[in-house]
């Protein structure tokens, strides 16, 4: 049974439990309906053009033992920044399954898979964030979306882990959320829910605190 984990909480994702060989982060969302005044914090903090498709976007940093990405390519192109414009990193070891413009549908809505086995031993972390795409054009925050989660399964389908965005003032007029990480220690990984919000709604803003 998959762990429900909140905020600051972690998890070892043990091998004699788990497949690591491929392990599925899955992120999904619904976009509160116009005028709706239950769910995602409920509706109390002012309106947005809820008409406007929300293009949340799923984006990995790898991180080395100091927390820094090390590699960032041309612009961001074949670096270690994992995101809609970079599918596939180039060890072909983590990648982005795709960019869902609206969050319709049952299941995840963004799927970045990583093959921890087989990730290199300079990769110490993987960050997890999800940011509302024009999400200051548009007038759209974390405060408009209900069901917000992020989830990780095993190469087996079997789900280790699960953390939840609940109703909370702090990520109203919040477009970025720093969402979890998975990290080695001892020889092993762990899976650690975080639920940052950010007021940005680009990603490369809270990169530069990783560089």
């Amino acid at each position: 049974m998959a762990i429900n984990l909140t905020k600051g909480q972690t998890i070892n994702l043990e091998k004699s439990q788990y497949d690591l060989s491929s392990v599925t982060v899955g992120l999904g969302w619904d976009v509160r309906k116009a005028g709706g005044g239950s769910g995602f914090l409920g509706g109390l903090f002012g309106s947005g053009d809820n008409s406007a498709d929300y293009d949340l976007d799923a984006v990995a940093f790898l991180l080395d033992e100091k927390g820094r990405v090390r590699r960032l390519g041309e612009k961001l192109v074949g670096g270690d920044v994992i995101f809609f414009n970079n599918l596939i990193h180039s060890s072909k070891n983590i990648w982005l399954t795709g960019d869902n413009r609206t969050g319709a549908g049952d299941g995840d809505d963004e799927q970045i898979v990583v093959k921890l086995d087989a990730l290199a031993p300079q990769y110490d972390k993987i960050l997890f964030l999800v940011v509302i795409y024009e999400g200051l054009k548009n007038g759209q925050h974390f405060g408009m979306i209900d069901n917000a989660y992020i989830r990780a399964v095993d190469a087996r389908g079997k789900e280790m882990a699960r953390f939840s965005l609940s109703g909370d003032a702090n990520f109203a007029q919040k477009r970025s959320v720093v969402f979890a990480e998975i990290y080695r220690r001892d020889g092993g990984w762990k899976f650690r829910a975080l639920g940052d919000p950010h007021a940005t709604d680009s990603f490369v803003e809270i990169l530069k605190g990783y560089t």
